[in-house]
């Protein structure tokens, strides 16, 4: 009988799910809402219907990220920082730093031996995360991915000295209305974001190999300017958004495997995907 593996991660801005057995076989990238356990129920719901699987058939669920609490049909709940080391170091096993960016939030991470060993983190402001970004592009009366576009015709970056999001939209209305283009103003503010990544990555002391996740690594021009920043290429995975919650799904998998050679009870109970 095959084992079936399911993560949900519900972050801030997105939520992601995968199901799989011995590879991916369904995964869900959907915005977090307000009502995080009907998101939940209803993200695993497609999820299983892509994977044409009754929930019955999972083996295990790993729930992870900023709303896992809400996931009540989950059989554990872990913390993102081990999630994202073990999705990355799956996909990457040479892999010995970890640069996430979200929507709320930024992390660096140190791993060690496929595990993390130290990580850091910028949950207070909104300067160090994509939400920054959101900002400013609207600011600019154009969507992120045209600032992200329009960064990379840029021959003279313009210079962004605030990083407080309030002073940074400030700065960038007065160099609007001084006559810079807004690819000078797009590729600046993009650059003093990876500096504000870079110096917060620092203090684990990175060493390649390098990834970077979350729906920054899907900004090319952030992508370049961080590399530059710290002196290393980044990798980047096919799907940024779902190593969560893929690692999720491996730790599931991890402990089952784990609990069938030690004979540890898992204390499952019969599935039931009851709102």
């Amino acid at each position: 009988m095959t084992d079936y593996f399911a993560g949900i991660d519900i972050g801030s801005t997105m939520t992601k799910v995968v199901v799989m057995d011995a590879g991916i076989i369904s995964s869900v990238i959907e915005p977090t809402g307000p009502e995080q356990r009907r998101l939940a129920h209803r993200v695993m719901e497609t999820a299983l219907r892509q994977a044409q699987l009754p929930f019955e058939s999972i083996t295990y669920l790993v729930a992870t990220g900023y709303g896992r609490i809400n996931v009540s049909f989950a059989d554990k709940q872990l913390t993102e920082i081990s999630c994202h080391a073990r999705g990355v170091t799956h996909l990457y096993p040479q892999t010995h730093t970890l640069i996430d960016v979200g929507g709320q939030d930024s992390k660096a991470i140190k791993i060690t031996d496929g595990k993390p060993f130290d990580f850091v983190m910028n949950d207070k402001c909104a300067a160090g995360c994509g939400r920054f970004l959101e900002v400013i592009a609207d600011s600019l009366g154009i969507t992120l991915e045209k600032m992200d576009n329009l960064s990379l015709q840029s021959f003279n970056p313009a210079h962004v000295s605030n990083l407080c999001t309030v002073f940074a939209e400030q700065e960038v209305a007065t160099k609007l209305s001084e006559g810079i283009p807004i690819p000078d103003l797009a590729a600046g503010i993009l650059i003093s974001l990876a500096d504000r990544i870079a110096a917060m990555a620092k203090k684990i002391k990175p060493t390649r190999e390098v990834v970077m996740t979350g729906g920054g690594a899907k900004i090319k021009g952030l992508v370049n300017a961080l590399s530059k920043a710290l002196g290393y290429p980044l990798l980047i995975p096919s799907e940024p958004l779902l190593t969560g919650a893929l690692g999720a799904a491996l730790l599931g998998k991890d402990m089952v495997e784990k609990a069938f050679k030690t004979g540890e009870h898992l204390g499952l109970e019969k599935r039931c995907l009851k709102k």
